[in-house]
């Protein structure tokens, strides 16, 4: 569903599924320019910056500095597939979660609203920058909320990212300053379920 890499395994910054007005007046045109190209495409950059030094570490058996380098990668491809997945998670029209996804909402947190209490809890909530996830995890067979500092920290092994809400403050400081909570409120409004639905499907059928 996400091309991360081209033919080469080179990261890839993707085309945008929509175009740069389509999420106006909620996400600004220059906004969204700025925070795809800017930020996401810097996290392409860096990630593959960071994989060809750490090749080149291994060729000449030099693991100066790799350390360093590792945890660049961990942050920036993390950054990689969370935008990746960000920019489908939403949409300029209201959807709303029904079917095996909703089924599951239900019986993991009880209800729609208490899953939006507590993914909004969560998303306005983060240490310092990061994002509020819902995702899937296959081993335990639930979905979980999780509070994801910076794009790596305090994650699940082997989580499937449903849906991502990006508060990283490049995401909503020209528009709303310091106003956190009142972006993560907006956003919920655009969030895409009939995504994260298909993203549960794709799941299920990976994990049986």
């Amino acid at each position: 569903m996400d091309k991360l890499t081209d033919e080469q395994g080179n990261f890839v910054l993707g085309a945008l599924p929509y175009a740069d007005t389509f999420l106006e007046p909620f996400m600004p045109a220059d906004v969204l320019k700025l925070h795809y190209t800017a930020h996401h495409g810097g996290a392409v950059n860096t990630a593959n910056k960071a994989t060809g030094l750490i090749k080149k570490a291994l060729e000449t058996n030099n693991l100066e500095g790799v350390d360093y380098w590792s945890k660049k990668l961990s942050l920036h491809l993390s950054s990689h597939v969370l935008h990746t997945i960000f920019w489908t998670n939403i949409s300029n029209k209201k959807t709303d979660p029904k079917g095996e996804l909703l089924k599951r909402i239900e019986k993991d947190f009880g209800s729609f609203d208490k899953l939006k209490m507590l993914l909004l809890h969560h998303s306005k909530n983060v240490d310092g920058n990061g994002w509020g996830l819902l995702g899937f995890h296959p081993m335990s067979n639930r979905l979980v909320v999780l509070e994801v500092e910076n794009h790596e920290k305090l994650t699940v092994w082997g989580i499937v990212p449903l849906m991502v809400i990006d508060v990283w403050e490049h995401a909503y400081y020209l528009k709303y300053k310091n106003k956190r909570a009142d972006f993560v409120d907006e956003l919920f409004n655009f969030l895409n379920w009939d995504n994260a639905a298909e993203r549960l499907e794709l799941a299920l059928k990976i994990s049986k």
